[in-house]
């Protein structure tokens, strides 16, 4: 888990640099040599730099090697990686690909799965959002915009104001949760080597000799119909849907319960 959270810098510099708030008609000029960049290059940069190394592998210096500036110029632009984190974040949000807003008509179900797969494809496309906690996620317009298009999903359900807040984010925990799990399945892959089957071949006569089937018997038989169906001891897509549609049918006990009500 990263150390990093979103919502830790300076908030009011953060809410300026999130839309963009141009400076006081009477604020002194600013000093130094005139700006070649911009706050979008500046995060554009620190987003692939994420994107291809993580957030341990974002720095200062690191995103300013990569526009090919000093760090301290930088400065000029975003305060601190606090405040830069966010601008990703937001970023992230606000350049996500989205379906067309939900006809109200159509299936809880299926928008409500939609916005689950916008989010997968989100964290599968930049891993490190699903790593970094945002419990105080910047309001800037990325995340004014997610929110606005995710609680249509729920509409006109029942459910009141606070309900739909809450089944909200419990879908998002849920979608982040699968997220993390299929990144460290992946890592593991890398870090070792091999795949998961090449693995277990390569461990599975250990495990014959000191694994007493005898006594762990529901262990040796859902652990070899699990590993048989998914040819490893995890499978992420699997996982995903199975816990999605237990995710959709708690939602469905609820707005059942607040019909019937």
């Amino acid at each position: 888990m990263a150390k990093e959270r979103s919502g830790a810098g300076d908030p009011a510099r953060t809410l300026e640099l999130l839309w963009r708030e141009p400076a006081p008609a009477d604020a002194p000029p600013r000093r130094g040599p005139k700006q070649g960049l911009s706050v979008d290059a500046v995060v554009q940069a620190a987003i692939a730099l994420a994107d291809s190394g993580g957030l341990e592998a974002l720095t200062m210096r690191g995103v300013a090697q990569r526009l090919g500036v000093t760090p301290m110029t930088l400065y000029t632009y975003v305060p601190a990686k606090a405040e830069l984190l966010d601008l990703m974040l937001d970023t992230a949000y606000l350049e996500m690909e989205r379906a067309a807003p939900p006809m109200p008509r159509a299936p809880w179900r299926a928008r409500v799965e939609a916005v689950a797969r916008e989010n997968l494809a989100l964290c599968r496309r930049h891993p490190w959002v699903a790593t970094l906690p945002a419990t105080r996620p910047p309001l800037g317009p990325g995340v004014i915009a997610k929110y606005e298009h995710e609680l249509a999903a729920f509409e006109g359900l029942g459910l009141d104001d606070i309900e739909i807040d809450a089944a909200l984010t419990f879908l998002l925990d849920f979608v982040r949760a699968a997220a993390r799990a299929e990144l460290e399945a992946q890592a593991a892959g890398r870090d070792s080597a091999m795949s998961d089957a090449q693995w277990w071949e390569a461990h599975a006569p250990l495990l014959a000799k000191i694994f007493d089937a005898e006594r762990y018997p529901l262990a040796a038989r859902v652990g070899s119909a699990a590993g048989e169906a998914h040819q490893s001891p995890y499978n992420p897509e699997y996982a995903f849907r199975f816990g999605l549609a237990r995710v959709l049918d708690g939602l469905a006990a609820l707005i059942e319960s607040r019909a019937a009500s």
